[in-house]
């Protein structure tokens, strides 16, 4: 399985990001799917996290009503809508598939992608 992320680049504080997740060579709809997010010098954290079918989301804290993730099992794609960004929120955001679930823990997914650096000036 193999996951390519996308839709990074610099941006202003207050601006919006569209991240996209394509995954190959597995089924799509099998995994439960999750970003994660990696700040120099910080742990990998979560960020949010979507069923197998997209009817259950999960979020931290953080980004909670800024953030939405969402996916299309027909083009085989998730989708990280960032909306009010904040300079905290620069990082390299990786996706991630998870056969069990949907978890807030990086050491539960399955398959990563390689990640998408996402800056934001204030």
């Amino acid at each position: 399985v193999q996951l390519q992320a996308s839709g990074g680049g610099l941006v202003q504080a207050g601006a919006s990001l569209r991240l996209s997740c394509v995954v190959s060579g597995g089924t799509f709809s099998n995994y439960g799917m999750g970003w994660f997010r990696q700040a120099p010098g910080k742990e990998r954290e979560f960020v949010a996290g979507i069923s197998w079918s997209g009817d259950r989301t999960k979020y931290a804290d953080s980004v909670k009503g800024r953030f939405t993730i969402s996916r299309d099992n027909a083009k085989n794609t998730m989708y990280l809508q960032m909306n009010s960004l904040k300079s905290e929120d620069t990082a390299v955001y990786y996706c991630a598939a998870d056969r069990a679930g949907w978890g807030t823990r990086w050491i539960e997914y399955d398959y990563w992608g390689q990640g998408t650096q996402v800056t934001v000036s204030s």
